[in-house]
């Protein structure tokens, strides 16, 4: 099966939780030639069994197959607890898609089908995840749970978000951080998926609001959400065009080749200044791009998780 021609195929975020699965299949396909070669959603759901240990949860069918003790996993059990958080402000909404499919994904579209291929994971993991959604308010948190029922409440959150489409909705990323941070009390794993445009920038309160989410351990892992071929090599053609600012409202006129070098280098610097400071403050950088496949996301996390747990 041709995944990306069926993913394709799929309109919109009708079934998101299905999207999600099939992104998180085909990367674990592609792992055979990984460092995490072995990891399947069949041995995510066991762990293995300790001498002293009860055996009444022992998988014997699955000792069967590999000669090896492994206990089931229950929903009690929870190794990791993570805490997504989504910028759903308007620049998140760019580029304008009709449809969110895998070829044309906007930033919020590609946040949340990453965010759900996470859930997935951590589902399979038996693994506790939370939500976290802000804009020009603290629009919606859920707390960290490992059900079913929690998992569909969350993909829902992501679905509704998607087709929220907020009209110039500005957003102070690190007042609402503070606040997140005040809400995540035990020591857990945070994604932050945000394009970091902001009308009023602030780098040095926007740092301080990731340190406080790195407060009582936690580990934060920052997905820099960004179109590159609009946002970062701005490749426009050389026509008259009017740029609207989509938080503000704000417009100018002109000609993209007469600003483009200028354009590049600013904005090049800006990214490479948020790359130092997540470094100083020991914080998980990791480019997301739009156009490009979900692996880097993927594993990002797996590589975290193995230094986390």
């Amino acid at each position: 099966m041709d995944l990306q021609k069926e993913l394709q195929k799929t309109s919109g975020f009708k079934n998101l939780e299905l999207l999600a699965k099939q992104v998180v299949e085909g990367f674990i396909a592609g792992m055979h030639k990984s460092p995490f070669h072995g990891f399947s959603a069949e041995f995510a759901e066991h762990k293995i069994y300790n001498r002293g240990e009860s055996t009444r949860h022992i998988d014997w069918k699955l000792y069967a197959k590999t000669d090896k003790l492994f206990t089931k996993r229950y929903d009690e059990e929870t190794n990791l607890r993570c805490h997504i958080i989504v910028d759903n402000s308007s620049s998140m909404h760019y580029p304008f898609v009709k449809e969110q499919r895998l070829d044309q994904l906007n930033k919020i579209g590609f946040s949340a089908l990453a965010s759900a291929s996470l859930m997935h994971i951590l589902k399979k993991q038996r693994d506790a995840v939370g939500l976290s959604i802000y804009s020009d308010n603290y629009d919606y948190y859920a707390p960290e749970k490992g059900s079913e029922r929690h998992h569909r409440m969350l993909l829902d959150q992501l679905s509704s978000m998607v087709i929220s489409r907020p009209k110039q909705k500005t957003t102070k990323t690190y007042e609402y951080l503070h606040q997140i941070a005040e809400n995540i009390h035990r020591r857990s794993m945070i994604f932050l998926f945000t394009d970091m445009f902001e009308a009023d920038i602030d780098n040095d309160k926007l740092f301080d609001a990731l340190r406080h989410l790195k407060y009582n351990k936690h580990e934060v892992i920052l997905f820099h959400v960004f179109d590159r071929e609009k946002e970062l090599v701005f490749n426009f053609d050389n026509k008259p065009k009017r740029f609207i600012d989509v938080e503000t409202g704000e417009h100018i006129n002109l000609y993209a080749q007469n600003i483009k070098d200028n354009y590049e280098e600013a904005v090049k610097k800006y990214f490479d200044d948020i790359r130092l400071k997540c470094g100083q403050y020991k914080i998980k950088y990791v480019e997301a791009n739009i156009n490009a496949p979900f692996n880097k996301i993927l594993s990002t996390y797996m590589i975290e998780r193995q230094k986390f747990v």
